[in-house]
Parts: structure tokens; sequence; C-alpha cells
């Protein structure tokens, strides 16, 4: 089985570390606004009134709370693991990876929707979804599949480069080749990249 460029994972991840926002993956904030008017900020929401925000190129963004379900993310991510070891192994990729990607994308919600319209486990655009055939992008296996070979894709398309293909995939290809084939400056992008990286360290570590 191919793996993206090692050496390049290595150096970006050091990067990473240094620069930007931490590395961890409860890093989100939510916002909770009472009847009283009074607004909550936390990394840990205590009810689902709780709104997911993300910081983007825009600013930052409120997600609806209802947009990506965590509470089945460990059910959903062994329910979906057999799916996403198929994908891997049919197009040559480490299915930590692919892992690493659907925690980042969806966290395992197959009717996760953002705000953009990408839809199911690795958020796809129609677009995308298009191109690589996937009728029902709910449907877990087709867009999984679909999810893969665009990664892949992406990979051929920046010779291995696993920064700059996840850069792709957050931000897509066009957006990468405008900037010099370099991440684009978009905080939303550039947080996407690094935590992609972390989640697929962590699962190739827990995989032994």
């Amino acid at each position: 089985m191919s793996k993206p460029n090692q050496s390049k994972f290595r150096r970006y991840l050091g990067i990473a570390l240094l620069i930007g926002l931490p590395i961890v993956a409860g890093a989100d904030i939510y916002k909770y606004v009472d009847k009283y008017g009074r607004v909550y900020l936390t990394d840990r929401p205590a009810h689902t009134g709780y709104k997911r925000l993300v910081k983007t190129w825009k600013g930052w963004s409120e997600v609806s709370s209802s947009a990506i379900n965590y509470r089945h993310l460990a059910q959903n991510r062994k329910r979906f693991a057999q799916t996403i070891e198929l994908a891997a192994k049919h197009n040559k990729l480490p299915s930590a990876l692919l892992h690493a990607v659907i925690t980042a994308e969806s966290a395992y919600d197959p009717n996760a929707v953002s705000r953009a319209g990408a839809v199911g486990l690795m958020q796809l655009m129609p677009a995308t979804a298009e191109r690589y055939g996937v009728q029902d992008r709910k449907d877990p296996r087709a867009n999984v599949a679909g999810g893969t070979r665009y990664l892949k894709d992406l990979l051929g398309m920046f010779d291995n480069d696993l920064v700059l293909a996840l850069a792709a995939y957050n931000a897509g290809e066009n957006a990468v080749i405008k900037h010099g084939r370099q991440i684009p400056p978009y905080q939303e992008t550039q947080t996407y990249v690094r935590r992609v990286l972390k989640f697929y360290n962590d699962y190739k570590k827990n995989r032994g």
C-alpha cells in the first residue's frame, strides 16, 4: 500500500506544532446565548443549545449544532470501519489517513451538512460528487468511495505531497495552484490541514 510522502509529513507536522492554533482534537469553541442575551463560550458544551464556532478566512462563523452529530462519533467510527478499510485498500491509501479526514470533515456523521453545502462522511460538494459518480452523498459507501478517489487524485496532482493534497481537499485544487502550489493563506484551510495531520498521526500510533 503506497503512502503519502512521510518526510514532508513530518516536516509540516513539526511546523504545525510551532505556529498557529494548538493541535488538539477538542479545540473547537462553542457559543450559547441564554434567554437574557448573555453569551457563554466554552470548548466543552454542556447541552445541545451550544453552537460550534469555526475560524475561517472570513472571520468567525457559527455552525448549527445539528450540522454534525458528535454524539455517535465512536459508534459510527466502528460502524463505518469496514467501509473505510475497503476504500483505502481499493485506492492504495492508508486507512488511518481516511479516518483522519473523516474525523475532521464530519466526525463520522453520514448526515452532516456544511453551510457551503458539503454532505456526508467526507463532505462532498455537488460538483465533486458528480465528478466521481456519487448520486447519493448521504450513502456512506458511495460518499467514502468518491471522497477517497478524490483524495487519491489530489495526491497524484501534487506529487504525493500530503499537505498540499489536504489543503486542496479543503479549499479546492485551484486555490492551491493559484497560490503557487502552497497552502492557501486561509486560516480555515491551515487549521484543517493541521488537524488532519494530527488525527492521522494519532490513528497511525493507535494501530500499533
